[in-house]
């Protein structure tokens, strides 16, 4: 793999997405996931342990909450990332554990610092409607690389999409980098939140673009 995409993802949207019992969603942006591009499984013998992220669970509960399900105690979401990407990115030495795949995960959240970054362009969750080229080029004024944005398609009858992901990318030396691909290089799609019918996809440029402040 080439690259690696910190997806965030904004939970009162992913509350709107079909079969959860989201209860009181976070108002920030948590964590998604940490994922190579490409690759997925990469060892299926190398399982996920809880104790082995023991002194990190008070942060991981805080920013990387499993958003679909209420219960505190729940780790198969951690699991899931762990099993699908996890074991993927470990191939880097800076990596390879357990401990050092969520603790970094969670550095780079706090080095990236969305929920402040989109706050200081004046860009919060609103009845009204945002452009997502403002969104865009705030971002990439402010991280100084393009991030993959992601929304909810509008549903029957609505014109405006709604935001749900914003992916960083880094690079192998966990630098920032853009998230378009570069010659030769393949792009996935990252189609990792199948939620009953409703994915979320790269968000137009054209559309308006609501970011919701609660579950409707």
């Amino acid at each position: 793999w080439k690259k690696l995409y910190l997806a965030h993802h904004w939970p009162v949207t992913v509350c709107k997405m079909s079969g959860n019992d989201c209860q009181d969603p976070p108002e920030y942006w948590t964590i998604h996931g940490l994922w190579p591009d490409k690759t997925q499984e990469c060892n299926r013998t190398w399982h996920f342990n809880v104790t082995e992220i023991k002194d990190l669970l008070s942060d991981m509960r805080h920013y990387w909450p499993d958003v679909l399900h209420a219960s505190l105690n729940r780790t198969e979401f951690w699991k899931h990332e762990w099993d699908k990407h996890g074991t993927c990115a470990a191939t880097l030495q800076i990596l390879n554990s357990q401990k050092k795949y969520f603790g970094k995960a969670l550095e780079l959240y706090e080095h990236v610092d969305l929920n402040s970054c989109l706050l200081k362009a004046g860009i919060k969750p609103s009845s009204s409607y945002y452009q997502m080229t403002a969104i865009k080029e705030a971002l990439t004024r402010f991280y100084g690389v393009t991030p993959k944005i992601q929304c909810l398609p509008p549903e029957e009858g609505e014109k405006a999409q709604t935001i749900g992901q914003i992916e960083f990318c880094f690079t192998k030396e966990l630098q920032l980098r853009n998230c378009t691909a570069l010659k030769g290089e393949f792009d996935p799609v990252q189609a990792d939140l199948k939620l009953g019918t409703e994915e979320l996809s790269v968000c137009s440029d054209t559309l308006p673009t609501y970011y919701p402040s609660q579950v409707h």
